[in-house]
C-alpha cells in the first residue's frame, strides 16, 4: 500500500512481494508501479529480488502483448542490473527472465548469454545444468546468439552428469556447423542409452531441427534414429522419433524408402495404437508411389491379422490406396479386402466393403473422390450441420455444400521444438478459427440468412500502430456476400465513442447493403462493427475491388480518471487505409494428398492454359511464393519446395472457389532472364477458370 510507512525489514519485504503475485494476474499497470517503488527496498533479500525478477519479467511480457517493448524501460533496467548481483541465484533468475521475454533481440540477449556462459564452467553441477538448459532454450530461436558458447558447451560433453552432457550436445546440434554433425552424433551414441526418456526426446527434437538446417545429413540422422527406435522407451519418446523420421521423409524424397523401411520394421512390434495408425496412414500415402510398392503390402496386411480394431481399420484404408493407384496390385488387394470383409469388427468390415465396391469400379475419378482425397470439410461444422438436418425433417437429401470447408493454415506452419507433452489429447476436436467466426456471425440477425461461412481472411491493419484509433479488418466471404468485420480500439482515455461504423465506398459494382455499428467504444476496450456488401450478380468474374474506408462515430468527452462521459457529444470521422478484396478472398485452401488423382477427377471439360512472363521475378522460389500468396491456394505434393540448383519447377495448387467449385492449378516455371510461367487451370465451373487466368494476367 502507498499509505503509511513501509518497514524496511527483510520479512516485511518478502511478504510484500508475495502479495504482488496475485496482483500480477489482474492489473499490470499497478504491478509495474509497485515493482519500481519497491525495488530499492528489496535489495537486502535474495528471495525478494528473485520474486521481483519473476514479477518484472511477467510484467514486461504482459506489456509487450499490448505495446512495442522498449529495452530501455526501467523494468528491463532492473532485471539487467541483477546480472551484476553477488548472489548466483539472483544472477541466474535475471538471465532466465531476459531470455524468456518475447521477441527479445540479440543485443538484449547478449549480457544474459555471457552470464550463462560463465556458469557453464562452474564447479556446481546444479549451476552448470541450469545454464546449459537455459542456453538450450535460447538456441531454439536464437542459435547465433549461443555460438560464442560453443567451446564451453563442447567441454560439457564429457561432464559426469549425463543430463548436462545431453543438453550440451543438443545445444551444439542447434548451433554447430554441418561439418561437426558426424562427430556430435557419435558422441551422443556413446551414452544415449544411459539417459532418461525426457532427455532422449530433447535429443530427438534437436536432430529434427538439425535435419531442417542441414538436409544433406539426413542419412546420418536416419541411421541414428532407427537405432533409437529399436531401444526400449515410452510413448512420448517413440512418438518424437516417428515424427522426426516422417519429417525427414517429407523434406528429403531420396530418403523415403529408407525411412518407410524403418517404420515398417517398427510397427511389427509396436504397442502404441496412435503410432501404428499414423505410420499406416503414411504408408498408404507414400508407399504406392515408391518404385516397389508391393513390398509394403505384407507389413500392412500383418496389421489386419495381428492388431487391435483401430489399427486393423487403418490398415484396410492403407491397402485400398495401393489398389487404387497400382493396377498391377489391384487383384491382390481385392483378395485381401474380401478377407477383411469377414472381420469381427464392424468398422473394419464396413471399410473393407466400401473400398471393395469402389475399387471394383476401376474409375480414377471415384478413387480420387473416395479413397485418396476424401472430404475437405470442417468436422465440427459437419457435426453441427447434420444435427440441424435431423432437427428439421426434409425430403431433400443432405447437401454437403452447407458444411463449412476445413480451412488449411493461412501461413506455413514450421515445426516448433516444443517441450515434452504430458497432458492427454483432447477427447473432442476443438472448433477452428473459422467455426468460431461462423457461430459469432450467425448470432447477428442481419447475417443469419447468409448461409455457411466460406472463408475468413487474416486481419488487415487499416491504421498505424501509434494512432489514436487502432482498426483492423477481417473479411468474411459467403456465397453471395462479403461481411467486413472491423475490430476497433480507442486509445484515448478522455473519449467515449458511440455508434461506431465504417462507411465503405467500392470502386467496382459491389453494393453496400447494411451496417452493424458498435454501440459503445470505451477507452482500451476493443469492439467490433460490421459492414455487409453484396457481390455483383451480373459479372461473376468481378472478384477484385478496392474500398475507401472512413470510420464514423459520435464522440463524448469523458473524465480520464473516472471514465464518466459528458451529456453532449458531437459527430466525427476518421479516414482509414483503403481495403483490397483480391481473388484469394474467394478461394479456400484445400489439401489434395494425391494431386494427380484430383486432376483426373475434375477432368478437362473446363481446362484452359496460358503462358505469362514474370519479368520482375528473379528466382523460382520467389515466383512460387508469390503465386501461392496471390491465389490463396494450397500447395500440394510438397511442390512449394523448390529443389536446389534447378532451372525449372512444377507447382501444384488446389482450392475451392466461392460457391463450392473445385479449382486446380498446375504452374510450370522456367528460369531464364526472368521466370516464364505456363498456367493450366481446371475447375468444375468455366467462370472460375476465367477468373483465375484473368487475375494472373
Amino acid at each position: 500500500s502507498s499509505s503509511g510507512p513501509v518497514k524496511n525489514t527483510e520479512n516485511c519485504a518478502k511478504s510484500s512481494v508475495k502479495m504482488l503475485r496475485p496482483l500480477s494476474k489482474t492489473n499490470d499497470l499497478k504491478l509495474r508501479k509497485c515493482i519500481l517503488k519497491t525495488k530499492k527496498i528489496l535489495v537486502r533479500s535474495i528471495l525478494c529480488i528473485e520474486h521481483n525478477i519473476y514479477l518484472t519479467g511477467l510484467s514486461v511480457t504482459c506489456v509487450f502483448c499490448v505495446i512495442s517493448y522498449r529495452h530501455d524501460s526501467p523494468l528491463f533496467d532492473f532485471i539487467e542490473s541483477c546480472l551484476r548481483n553477488k548472489h548466483e541465484m539472483v544472477v541466474y533468475e535475471a538471465a532466465s527472465a531476459i531470455v524468456h521475454m518475447p521477441n527479445c533481440t540479440a543485443r538484449e540477449l547478449a549480457p544474459a548469454v555471457s552470464v550463462l556462459q560463465l556458469f557453464c564452467s562452474s564447479p556446481k553441477a546444479a549451476l552448470r545444468y541450469a545454464a546449459v538448459r537455459t542456453l538450450n532454450k535460447v538456441a531454439m530461436k536464437h542459435p547465433s546468439a549461443v555460438t560464442a558458447c560453443n567451446l564451453d558447451l563442447e567441454n560439457l560433453i564429457t561432464d559426469s552428469n549425463r543430463s548436462i552432457a545431453t543438453l550440451a550436445i543438443t545445444t551444439l546440434l542447434k548451433t554447430g556447423s554441418e561439418s561437426s554433425v558426424d562427430r556430435l552424433m557419435k558422441q551422443i551414441s556413446s551414452f544415449v542409452s544411459e539417459i532418461s526418456d525426457e532427455f532422449k526426446v530433447v535429443v530427438v527434437q534437436a536432430i529434427s531441427a538439425l535435419c531442417q538446417k542441414y538436409p544433406r545429413k539426413h542419412s546420418v540422422m536416419m541411421n541414428f534414429l532407427s537405432n533409437m527406435l529399436r531401444d526400449d522407451g515410452g510413448f512420448e519418446y517413440k512418438r518424437a522419433i516417428v515424427d522426426c523420421i516422417i519429417s525427414i521423409i517429407e523434406e528429403n524424397p531420396e530418403s523415403k524408402e529408407t525411412g518407410l523401411a524403418h517404420l515398417c520394421e517398427f510397427i511389427e512390434d509396436c504397442e502404441h495404437t496412435v503410432l501404428a495408425t499414423k505410420i499406416l496412414h503414411l504408408l498408404g500415402k507414400e508407399g504406392p508411389r515408391t518404385p516397389s510398392p508391393s513390398k509394403y503390402i505384407r507389413f500392412i496386411f500383418n496389421r489386419v491379422v495381428l492388431e487391435s480394431e483401430a489399427v486393423r481399420a487403418a490398415a484396410v484404408s492403407a491397402l485400398a490406396k495401393f489398389g487404387a493407384q497400382n493396377d498391377d496390385l489391384l487383384p491382390s488387394v481385392l483378395v485381401l479386402m474380401q478377407r477383411c470383409m469377414m472381420d469381427s469388427d464392424d468398422e473394419v468390415r464396413d471399410r473393407a466393403t466400401f473400398y471393395m465396391n469402389v475399387l471394383q469400379q476401376k474409375q480414377k475419378a471415384l478413387n480420387a473422390a473416395y479413397i485418396f482425397n476424401g472430404l475437405s470439410v470442417s468436422v465440427p461444422g459437419l457435426e453441427k450441420s447434420l444435427h440441424q438436418y435431423t432437427l428439421e425433417p426434409s425430403e431433400k437429401p443432405f447437401d454437403m455444400k452447407t458444411v463449412p470447408l476445413a480451412s488449411a493454415p493461412i501461413t506455413e506452419q514450421k515445426t516448433e521444438i516444443a517441450p515434452v507433452a504430458t497432458s492427454k489429447l483432447p477427447e473432442k476436436l476443438a472448433p477452428s478459427r473459422q467455426d468460431i467466426y461462423q457461430e459469432q456471425l450467425a448470432a447477428i440477425p442481419e447475417f443469419e440468412s447468409l448461409g455457411p461461412l466460406f472463408k475468413s481472411s487474416e486481419p488487415v491493419q487499416l491504421t498505424e500502430a501509434e494512432t489514436e484509433y487502432v482498426v483492423r479488418c477481417i473479411k468474411h466471404t459467403f456465397a453471395a456476400h462479403l461481411v467486413f468485420q472491423f475490430d476497433c480500439t480507442n486509445t484515448l482515455n478522455d473519449q467515449l465513442l458511440q455508434r461506431v461504423l465504417v462507411q465503405m465506398e467500392p470502386s467496382e459494382s459491389y453494393e453496400v447493403v447494411h451496417h452493424v455499428p458498435a454501440q459503445n467504444l470505451p477507452y482500451s476496450q476493443p469492439g467490433s462493427c460490421y459492414t455487409l456488401v453484396r457481390l455483383p450478380d451480373d459479372d461473376p468474374t468481378a472478384v477484385t475491388c478496392t474500398f475507401s474506408c472512413t470510420m464514423k462515430y459520435l464522440v463524448r468527452d469523458c473524465d480520464p480518471n473516472t471514465g464518466e462521459p459528458d451529456d453532449d457529444g458531437y459527430d466525427d470521422e476518421y479516414v482509414l487505409e483503403d481495403l483490397e478484396v483480391t481473388v484469394a478472398d474467394h478461394i479456400q485452401k484445400v489439401l489434395k494428398p494425391n494431386f494427380g488423382a484430383a486432376w483426373e477427377e475434375v477432368g478437362d471439360e473446363f481446362e484452359k492454359e496460358e503462358t505469362f512472363a514474370l519479368a520482375s521475378v528473379r528466382t523460382l522460389e520467389e515466383a512460387v511464393n508469390n503465386i501461392i500468396t496471390f491465389l490463396g491456394m494450397q500447395p500440394c505434393e510438397r511442390s512449394d519446395k523448390v529443389p536446389e540448383n534447378k532451372n525449372s519447377h512444377v507447382l501444384f495448387l488446389a482450392g475451392v472457389f466461392r460457391g463450392g467449385y473445385d479449382v486446380l492449378v498446375r504452374a510450370r516455371l522456367a528460369l531464364a532472364d526472368g521466370v516464364t510461367m505456363q498456367v493450366t487451370v481446371r475447375s468444375s465451373d468455366e467462370n472460375v477458370v476465367d477468373v483465375i487466368l484473368a487475375s494472373v494476367g
